[in-house]
């Protein structure tokens, strides 16, 4: 199916062509033909699958239609929320590309820098509102912004946005919208929090839910090393060493994890920055610039703050802790092997992340090959032919750790597509 199957308006099949995209993602296939029919939808759709695209071309092309005489003042008729700045730019680059031949506006609106220049384009008129909650919320109560004619309402990436802590100024938010509207939905995963929002939301929504033929990304070569927890540092430092490493994303669990990594490595003349929840929105958006230009060679971050992260030919994702929830690892090694291109994930594992581990290889069906030549193999240990790392007891035989249970999900989480993003703009 390509999207000339799709009933596309020429004015965005003509962006569509400049782009250079032909084939839609399945997440495409399912949610364009839906929306168009003006029906509620609830999305599960993890990193890379094409989900923005999914939206915002309906989107367009329904303004479009409906678009207002030319004599009259643009009114705000859509309005997408995102949890971060990150997020909120990538989206609000996906609409000006696709919308480039529509002569729809997109404002994209934030908070961390000064609102005048967002306030002084809201007066100018927009379409289309791009916002992180606060400064949304902000805006609002200057009366800068009135939701009152949404017609179009997208919460995007809804998970986050209960992690992040901003569930409440959503549900501030969709108290002021319309109850005459066509709400659009999409969670990577369906905590029960969420769930319930959901339903606050949605009426009568069709649910998606993208199923992967395989879980990982068959172009990302993967690795495992491992070290006790004392090395893992050195090791980094040596695995950095090698030129082959053009930019490097380096994963932690813990927003101080990520901050001690990048004391260390700065220590060893390996300069790298940081992003995390606990960084100001001008340095993370410094931080992604100088990684995205090749000035900082290694970026380390959080779970949470890499969601946002679109980054052309990361040559390299480092697992410097890995994850305690399976699917996690999907989405981070995810950020490399982008629309088609190679890419290589190193995981760096001690004895405590034994059960992490288990859960991914379980999850991804087969064991991540292990390197075993390398200055800091962790001794003491053997590697079954399963490649799961057991401690030997005195007796010779192998032991478990009985504080190391298999980890499991804190909620029943939907599977999730691992297809290939639709363009290097349409990332999340």
């Amino acid at each position: 199916m390509s999207f000339e199957n799709i009933n596309l308006i020429n004015p965005i099949k003509k962006a569509l062509t400049e782009e250079g995209y032909t084939i839609p993602t399945p997440i495409q296939k399912q949610a364009i033909p839906i929306i168009f029919e003006k029906k509620d939808l609830l999305g599960c759709a993890q990193t890379g699958t094409g989900k923005t695209a999914a939206f915002a071309v309906p989107i367009l092309q329904i303004l479009f239609n409906e678009k207002n005489d030319g004599d009259k003042r643009r009114i705000i008729r859509s309005l997408i929320i995102t949890p971060t700045r990150e997020l909120a730019i990538q989206i609000g680059d996906s609409f000006s590309a696709y919308g480039r031949h529509t002569g729809l506006k997109n404002l994209v609106v934030f908070g961390g820098v000064p609102q005048r220049a967002q306030t002084d384009k809201l007066r100018a008129g927009v379409d289309i509102l791009i916002a992180t909650p606060g400064r949304l919320l902000d805006l609002m109560s200057q009366n800068y912004i009135n939701l009152q004619h949404i017609k179009l309402f997208v919460l995007d990436e809804a998970d986050r946005m209960l992690d992040m802590g901003f569930i409440n100024d959503v549900k501030k938010i969709i108290s002021k919208l319309p109850t005459k509207r066509q709400s659009l939905f999409f969670s990577a995963t369906m905590p029960a929090e969420i769930v319930k929002l959901a339903k606050t939301i949605l009426v009568n929504p069709v649910k998606i839910e993208v199923t992967p033929e395989s879980p990982t990304v068959e172009a990302i070569k993967q690795s495992l090393y491992y070290v006790a927890k004392s090395d893992k540092k050195a090791l980094l430092i040596h695995l950095l060493k090698d030129t082959a490493i053009a930019s490097a994303l380096v994963f932690t669990r813990t927003k101080h994890g990520a901050d001690n990594v990048v004391k260390f490595l700065n220590s060893a003349k390996v300069f790298s920055e940081a992003i995390h929840g606990n960084k100001s929105q001008n340095a993370r958006q410094r931080a992604l610039n100088n990684f995205k230009s090749k000035r900082t060679r290694v970026l380390v971050a959080t779970d949470i703050a890499a969601r946002g992260i679109d980054i052309d030919e990361l040559s390299h994702v480092i697992n410097f802790e890995i994850p305690n929830i399976p699917e996690t690892y999907i989405h981070r090694i995810g950020r490399t092997g982008r629309a088609g291109l190679g890419g290589v994930a190193l995981s760096l594992c001690d004895t405590e992340e034994k059960a992490f581990l288990k859960d991914i290889n379980k999850l991804i069906s087969v064991p991540i090959p292990v390197v075993e030549n390398h200055p800091f193999v962790l001794t003491g240990f053997e590697v079954q032919k399963s490649k799961q790392l057991m401690p030997k007891s005195s007796n010779g035989k192998f032991k478990t750790h009985g504080n190391n249970a298999s980890t499991k999900s804190k909620s029943e989480r939907w599977k999730r597509s691992s297809g290939k993003a639709w363009s290097n703009r349409d990332r999340n």
